[in-house]
C-alpha cells in the first residue's frame, strides 16, 4: 500500500491533515486525494454515493467519510476538517459518481 508512485503518502499526509468538508442544505462530502485512498487500502470500499473529479474523491458524509476518518485514526493520524457550507445545492452533486479507476490514483 505504500506505492512508490503515490504523490501523497501517509508520511507526507501527516504534515497535511486538514481536509475540506463541503456541505449544502441536504448533504456533505469530504475531499480526499485518490492516491491517499489507495495508500490507505480503501479505494474499493467507497460507495457510489460519493463523487469524483480530477484527482480527488468527494466522500459522502454518512459512510465513506466516516470510513476514511476511522482508517486514518487507526494509522495514528488525526485528520482535521475545514467545513465549507453552501446555502444552495452544491456543484459536487453534478460530479461523476465514484468508481475507482487504477489510472486515477
Amino acid at each position: 500500500m505504500n506505492g512508490a508512485g503515490s504523490r501523497l503518502t501517509l508520511k507526507t499526509s501527516m504534515m497535511k491533515t486538514v481536509f475540506n468538508f463541503y456541505t449544502d442544505p441536504g448533504h456533505g462530502w469530504l475531499k480526499v486525494p485518490f492516491s491517499l485512498l489507495v495508500e490507505l487500502g480503501i479505494e474499493n470500499d467507497i460507495s457510489a454515493y460519493s463523487y469524483m473529479r480530477g484527482e480527488f474523491a468527494y466522500l459522502e458524509e454518512d459512510c465513506d467519510a466516516s470510513l476514511f476518518d476511522k482508517v486514518m485514526r487507526e494509522r495514528g493520524i488525526e485528520p482535521r476538517y475545514h467545513v465549507q457550507t453552501a446555502e444552495k445545492q452544491s456543484k459536487i452533486r453534478g460530479y461523476a459518481y465514484y468508481r475507482y479507476l487504477k489510472s486515477a490514483a
